[in-house]
């Protein structure tokens, strides 16, 4: 799997040579190694993709995304036939135990709780209600209070007339980095043969990423922790390139300082093995730089 993330925001023909990603631009021509790539997005509908260069890609495992006229992530690519997916791994998430699926969905909840705490914490905010709610923390998070933390979470940490339902620059951001996050979920949840759709808590006919929104969530608090310290206008492709540059950010994932791409892939590959009875214990305990994210962008935005 390669490490590059690959953006593409103006006029644009992708297509394929060589084991290469060709790029011809206005600017010129740029070839890159399909083995050093780990994403595309492709942040413009002004670009044109060869099906030689998707195949190619998807064959690899890099994943694609799409955006709308808005710049809004709307699709990506899902291989079909990962190398690895085998009816007995498809047999088996059909099977997970019940009892797993709500003890780890609580252990999501909890960590994802637990780093909007600490995220509050990071930022001199008082989080003492969000320390009560995680104390009122149920098996399978019967109580929700997930959404009940979410509502008072994020007024605190932009401002007390945020809404997450309001069509705002934050908004466009936060939407925006975690759908990166999802996508490279999604990516690893395939990677390792099993499919998207079925998820632990997540239930959604029209979410064909069921399994992917579920795993996600205590990484959420990643992108709120940068974006709480940048004071931007628009979605300018600046913020783009940083949100998508987050997967780079170093966190401590069970007590080692890794990338947060490869925290996803730890983080995914245990989730599974979990719920496919390969271990029967799980840890995701995630720890922030006890540090305001520089806004070094800000002056070119």
């Amino acid at each position: 799997m390669g490490w590059r993330s690959i953006i593409i925001s103006q006029h644009a023909k992708m297509s394929y040579s060589s084991r290469a990603m060709i790029v011809q631009t206005m600017d010129g021509i740029n070839q890159i190694p399909i083995d050093d790539i780990d994403l595309v997005l492709v942040s413009t509908t002004q670009a044109v993709i060869t099906t030689a260069l998707i195949s190619e890609l998807a064959q690899s495992q890099v994943k694609v995304i799409f955006t709308d006229n808005s710049s809004e992530p709307v699709c990506e690519t899902l291989g079909y036939y990962p190398n690895n997916r085998d009816v007995d791994l498809v047999k088996k998430q059909f099977n997970w135990d019940e009892k797993r699926k709500q003890l780890l969905w609580t252990k999501i909840v909890a960590s994802k709780i637990m780093n909007q705490i600490n995220v509050l914490k990071i930022y001199g905010v008082a989080n003492d209600d969000l320390i009560a709610e995680l104390d009122k923390l149920e098996v399978n998070d019967v109580t929700n209070r997930e959404a009940v933390v979410a509502r008072k979470y994020f007024p605190l940490l932009f401002d007390n007339k945020f809404n997450r339902h309001d069509f705002s620059p934050v908004n466009a951001a936060l939407n925006y980095g975690y759908a990166i996050l999802l996508s490279n979920v999604n990516r690893e949840i395939v990677a390792n043969g099993y499919l998207t759709y079925l998820g632990i808590h997540h239930h959604s006919n029209e979410n064909q990423f069921n399994l992917g929104s579920d795993l996600m969530e205590p990484f959420r608090p990643a992108i709120d922790y940068w974006l709480a310290n940048q004071k931007f206008k628009e979605l300018t492709p600046d913020i783009k390139f940083e949100l998508v540059d987050l997967l780079n950010l170093e966190l401590t994932f069970n007590g080692k300082q890794m990338l947060l791409r490869n925290i996803i892939t730890d983080h995914v590959r245990n989730c599974l093995k979990y719920l496919s009875g390969d271990i029967d214990e799980i840890q995701i305990e995630v720890t922030f730089k006890n540090e305001v994210p520089n806004n070094a962008i800000n002056g070119n935005v």
